[in-house]
């Protein structure tokens, strides 16, 4: 005999005078002048049962005793719910079930906060972390972790479609340089060696491509111990997949055609493909950023030329010694209060500038500013126009070196959009970026990879890694979504000759090139085929499909931002002998 016939979301008005059995939680309980309503909830909706005394005694005097989290199972016959007594807002809300029994599987505590979406959300999230077990039960985290299952499920069907094999790679590696830092596990049989949990599986899917495999994917767990934030967990999940035998394009066709399925299982229809493409120069010199929110305008206009010759010398002198003068027009922020251009000056001095200059245009179309009396009727002609300046907007510039000036204005940009209201929150803009930079420059000079060191250069770029590696560029490609990065992936360098001078560029010693990268050169040099892949954020993916602001609410047992578990008390020590059977000793005692 089944437990439950049907769930809480199922029964219709078609369903009325069947004989049903749900099991579920109690929401809530109502009584009505002596007959007992409940709301009967499970992860597929809520129904109505009604314990009347006439029915029977006995499960009239039970369902007195239940409340709130209490867990029931509630059998009785389908009813049409009088027509003005129906519940729109419910799926079940034309039927209710009339019942004669009822059996308690389980009492409940009061709960440590309302399990409410609007209760909740006023509790702190902390508390919430550490009672994760009830917080799940909230619709939205519900309605959350389904789809994010729909949607791994739809990139499951549709790699599969593109003949991509779903192969698993090793959680315990190596530690290799990635970016971030490792978590170690010691190794209890190797004493004073360290495994270390894959930060992604980088060389494990080049591998596979050596080894002929030609299509690979796997939704990936992932570790990196850095710093928190919003959209970053110590453990995460990756959409990873890696291609032989391809160019760039390839790549972009697959992703659009993948991207698409997402967005129809997460119910927001189709998208344009293919998907807009920008260089990584363009898109800095467009909008700041090289992950640019494309849902509205506020360009960054270069006005380098226009003031070369300015009589007004801030201007004048920051381009004659090889900077820039950019702007942007924030439309119809003419009129904010002096405190908001105070705290975007105050921005602009933590960026490393001097200030910010700005110019209001007025409601009877006068400029005010303390600079344009500086500035040659030309330069005002040739400002309105290349601004497309109206009344009611803000100009506001900057003028330094390209490297401080654009991300300023790209941070100014989304201040500025958000608070004109210019951002549509419904919409989705996907942009991939494209040719970025293969090295990042420290102010010493010293290169690191941009990506990471296996990404190849352009090929027209190829003779400069070897004399001028700083000006390669690299075949190398993301893919933002308002303003998020998604995901990124390159071709890859699969002649063991580069990806030697790649690790040279870097100032990686000989000695450690061969004990850290020995064996993906060995690998190379037996017949790698040309490859390259992605990896696409699934946390950051299914966020921005649910229209949470954190991934935390699209995963079920997340961390806090110090990596902590709070639920489940961890990290925590361990006992003596555990440390002794992988050969540690502690500098610092243990904090339980």
């Amino acid at each position: 005999m089944k437990m439950r016939t049907h769930t809480c979301g199922m029964l219709r008005k078609t369903m009325v005078g069947e004989k049903v059995t749900l099991c579920g939680w109690v929401d809530t309980v109502r009584d009505h002048g002596g007959v007992i309503f409940i709301d009967l909830r499970d992860r597929y909706g809520m129904t109505q049962v009604i314990f009347d005394p006439a029915d029977s005694q006995e499960a009239w005097t039970l369902s007195q005793t239940v409340r709130s989290e209490y867990v029931i199972q509630a059998q009785g016959v389908v009813e049409a719910r009088p027509g003005e007594m129906a519940n729109p807002k419910l799926v079940t809300g034309e039927i209710e079930v009339r019942c004669n029994q009822i059996v308690l599987l389980n009492k409940s505590q009061t709960p440590p906060f309302p399990l409410t979406d609007k209760e909740a959300g006023r509790v702190s999230e902390d508390l919430r972390l550490e009672y994760r077990y009830l917080d799940l039960r909230r619709q939205s985290m519900q309605k959350n972790l389904v789809l994010r299952h729909k949607i791994v499920q739809s990139i499951r069907n549709y790699l599969a479609e593109q003949e991509f094999a779903d192969i698993e790679t090793p959680i315990l590696t190596k530690s290799t340089p990635e970016g971030a830092r490792d978590y170690l596990v010691p190794s209890r049989v190797m004493p004073g060696n360290f495994f270390a949990l894959p930060q992604a599986p980088q060389q494990y899917k080049q591998l596979l491509m050596v080894s002929g495999m030609d299509r690979y994917f796997q939704i990936a767990r992932c570790f990196r111990d850095e710093d928190l934030r919003a959209d970053r967990q110590p453990e995460f999940t990756q959409v990873d997949m890696e291609l032989s035998f391809i160019t760039p394009e390839d790549i972009y066709e697959i992703v659009d055609g993948l991207l698409e399925r997402v967005m129809q299982a997460a119910g927001h229809g189709s998208i344009q493909t293919p998907i807009l493409r920008i260089t990584y120069e363009e898109a800095m010199n467009r909008f700041g950023s090289d992950k640019p929110d494309m849902r509205f305008g506020m360009e960054i206009t270069d006005l380098s030329d226009l003031f070369s010759a300015s009589g007004f010398k801030v201007f004048a002198s920051v381009v004659e010694k090889g900077g820039v003068v950019k702007a942007i027009n924030a439309k119809g922020l003419g009129g904010v209060p002096i405190r908001v251009v105070e705290d975007w000056t105050a921005l602009a001095k933590e960026y490393g500038m001097g200030g910010m200059a700005y110019i209001r245009v007025q409601e009877d179309g006068t400029w005010k500013s303390p600079i344009t009396k500086f500035f040659s009727e030309a330069e005002l002609a040739g400002l309105k126009e290349r601004l497309q300046v109206d009344v009611g907007d803000l100009i506001l510039f900057a003028a330094d070196q390209a490297s401080i000036v654009h991300p300023f204005l790209g941070r100014l940009r989304l201040q500025a959009g958000e608070m004109a209201g210019a951002i549509k929150e419904d919409a989705f803009a996907f942009v991939w970026v494209t040719d970025f930079p293969l090295f990042e420059q420290d102010a010493e000079g010293h290169l690191a990879a941009m990506h990471h060191p296996f990404t190849a250069p352009h090929r027209e770029d190829r003779e400069k890694l070897d004399t001028h590696p700083a000006e390669c560029r690299a075949q190398a490609y993301d893919i933002v979504l308002n303003g998020t990065e998604l995901g990124g992936g390159s071709i890859r360098i699969h002649d063991a000759k580069t990806q030697e001078t790649m690790f040279r560029a870097l100032q990686i010693p000989e000695a450690e090139i061969q004990s850290r990268f020995g064996h993906i050169i060995r690998a190379l040099s037996f017949g790698a085929p040309p490859h390259g892949g992605l990896a696409l954020g699934l946390d950051r993916l299914v966020m921005l499909m649910v229209g949470a602001s954190s991934i935390r609410d699209v995963i079920a047992f997340p961390k806090t931002q110090k990596a902590a578990d709070l639920m489940m008390a961890a990290p925590a020590p361990v006992d003596e002998k555990q440390l002794r059977d992988v050969y540690i000793k502690l500098a610092i005692p243990q904090h339980g």
